[in-house]
């Protein structure tokens, strides 16, 4: 298996890809450029939605277009660079933002944040139903699921859909809780796997750091692949937490991978230059390139918002 680059249009922050399978194309945000890309494989065209806030993850809608996590709240996009409309708005926006999130299997939207002064333990995860017949009167439903977390990242969902995953990553954790969805109930909050953290006086690119984990997805297998910001690795953890996998990666600093392509055997990965020494972005020019690799275990369908 070897890394391509799919994607040589850099980001300064790629994230939340996904593989929209009614169209074959790959979705992705740019956080830090404000902009959602969409890239089309066969054809080789490139599109970029230009957006008055941070995008920090969406997912693709089955009524049409897009559900956005921004800076300040969930917002609907019917078509493609067209009107956002806010679902719900949050207070948040002077101290935190949407960061990682995806839908889940049975067409809600979860969105966690990201406590910018990375001081405290203040980022939360988020669950958002907007389906028909479960608000009251029309209403979304918006749920808070967990917290005491600085940044969210690393949502994702078992195949049997009885566990979710979620990552805090300046904790250098991943957490797992069994999942009861149409409850949307969580128990057993536990430590899938504990990273070590970044040696004191660590520099980019010595070998003594490993990284902390970003952005996943789960494999049709239930193997969690997690991206490891600063570590320039891709790691596939067995459902029991133990490392099936390590797999080098040409940038330092991965952001989230997604399964696409035809059959769902193309890996995509983001991955980010911004603030990025300059001496790393000469060494590892692909940063904040889309990469992809072929892989043997396909992954999962990809799951869409329903309102």
């Amino acid at each position: 298996m070897q890394w391509e680059v799919a994607v040589a249009t850099p980001d300064a922050l790629g994230e939340s890809p996904f593989w929209h399978p009614g169209e074959q194309r790959l979705y992705w945000v740019d956080i830090t450029g404000r902009r959602v890309r969409r890239f089309h494989p066969q054809s080789g065209a490139l599109d970029a939605w230009e957006l008055p806030q941070e995008p920090g993850c969406m997912a693709p809608a089955a009524g049409g277009g897009l559900v956005l996590g921004l800076r300040d709240g969930i917002y609907r996009g019917r078509s493609w660079g067209g009107l956002l409309v806010p679902i719900v708005r949050f207070d948040h926006a002077a101290h935190s933002r949407f960061n990682d999130g995806k839908a889940d299997p049975l067409g809600r939207f979860w969105a966690g944040t990201v406590y910018e002064p990375k001081d405290a333990r203040k980022a939360d995860l988020y669950c958002l139903d907007c389906r028909p017949g479960n608000g009251e009167h029309g209403k979304p439903i918006v749920q808070l699921k967990a917290g005491n977390a600085t940044t969210a990242n690393g949502l994702a969902f078992a195949p049997a859909r009885d566990r979710l995953y979620w990552a805090d990553t300046p904790s250098h954790a991943i957490y797992a809780w069994d999942w009861e969805p149409s409850a949307n109930v969580l128990r057993h909050h536990r430590v899938f796997h504990q990273f070590p953290p970044k040696p004191a006086g660590w520099q980019p690119g010595h070998p003594s750091y490993g990284g902390r984990p970003d952005g996943a997805a789960v494999d049709a297998e239930g193997h969690y692949w997690c991206a490891m910001y600063e570590g320039g690795r891709l790691l596939r953890l067995a459902p029991d937490g133990s490392i099936a996998a390590v797999l080098e990666v040409p940038v330092r600093c991965p952001t989230m991978p997604c399964f696409g392509g035809p059959d769902g055997r193309t890996l995509y990965l983001t991955s980010a230059r911004h603030g990025r020494p300059e001496a790393e972005l000469q060494a590892l020019p692909h940063s904040g390139c889309v990469l992809s690799m072929r892989v043997d275990v396909p992954g999962q369908p990809t799951n869409f918002f329903v309102d």
